[in-house]
């Protein structure tokens, strides 16, 4: 089968952590798959920062601006949070990107290591499942003046610091107050970050179609402070009345410290995350391995 990209981004895990040997296979992975992308007839290129951080030579390098410009596909060989990282960067560009894990299956790295040489020939020539993500896009306003901003694939929390008590927040949808809360946080969560930190604080999951994001307060003082729904061209406001050490996080990736009055407003991004799957996936697909459903019986 002939591919139907001509030339194809190669990104990895570029965080200079972990024993050598975790980076040695790290390097070895994107050798071999490298190698195989070459060979399905195109052309291959490295991200700049994981070709420094694993040391793979031999390859062009280009940063997030020379993938957007030159490259029709990106493979991500990693985890959940090398996708989320990378997707936020590539999203203004429309690059789709497919993602081979390695370790345990994530929820959007969903092609095994050992799995590759059979699923990618026929994604490469153009026998593949497409799938949006939305994104958010957070300010963290003070005084009226923005002083951190950043995207977000999964979620945007507002949380407490880890030696204080509670926080608390007034919550604000579209200019409309909804309520001041009392809890360890607060949860802002796409569809895609309904099944990461807001499934665990017992928000719902949310299928990816779905036009709408989620609200999942953490460990609530009032019990009757439940998740709510809401549509993803609603605007959410979250200002911190009270609390030490609290944080907004976005992603879990990038972190700002907050201080009493500072308002978190979360819009939705005009960009989206384009993901490429193996013909015949299904987000249910991916829900039955990850959560373990059905266990034991049926196929």
């Amino acid at each position: 089968m002939k591919s139907i990209f001509r030339q194809v981004a190669l990104i990895g895990k570029y965080h200079a952590a972990g024993p050598a040997a975790q980076a040695d296979s790290t390097r070895a992975a994107l050798e071999q798959i490298a190698r195989f992308v070459e060979s399905q007839g195109c052309e291959v290129a490295v991200h700049d920062e994981t070709a420094a951080i694993a040391g793979l030579e031999g390859y062009a390098t280009l940063d997030v601006a020379g993938i957007g410009a030159r490259c029709d596909l990106g493979r991500v060989v990693g985890g959940d949070g090398t996708m989320l990282g990378i997707g936020r960067q590539l999203a203004s560009h429309g690059v789709p990107l497919s993602g081979i894990i390695q370790g345990r299956l994530g929820c959007i790295t969903d092609i095994a290591l050992d799995q590759y040489a059979h699923l990618l020939p026929p994604m490469l020539a153009g026998e593949y499942e497409e799938d949006f993500r939305t994104l958010m896009h957070a300010h963290v306003l003070r005084d009226g003046r923005c002083v951190f901003e950043a995207l977000a694939m999964n979620d945007v929390v507002v949380h407490r610091g880890t030696t204080s008590g509670m926080v608390e927040i007034r919550v604000e949808v579209d200019g409309h107050f909804v309520a001041s809360q009392r809890a360890d946080g607060l949860i802002v969560a796409t569809p895609t970050g309904s099944s990461a930190y807001a499934l665990s604080a017992g928000g719902p999951l949310l299928h990816p179609s779905n036009p709408g994001w989620v609200l999942v307060p953490i460990a609530p003082h009032t019990l009757s402070n439940r998740p709510i729904v809401l549509p993803d061209a609603a605007e959410v406001a979250i200002e911190l009345v009270s609390g030490r050490d609290a944080s907004a996080n976005f992603d879990m990736q990038s972190l700002a410290e907050l201080l009493h009055g500072d308002r978190i407003v979360v819009r939705r991004s005009e960009h989206k995350v384009r993901f490429l799957h193996p013909r015949g996936w299904t987000y249910f697909d991916t829900l039955r391995k990850k959560l373990h459903w059905n266990e034991g019986g049926g196929t």
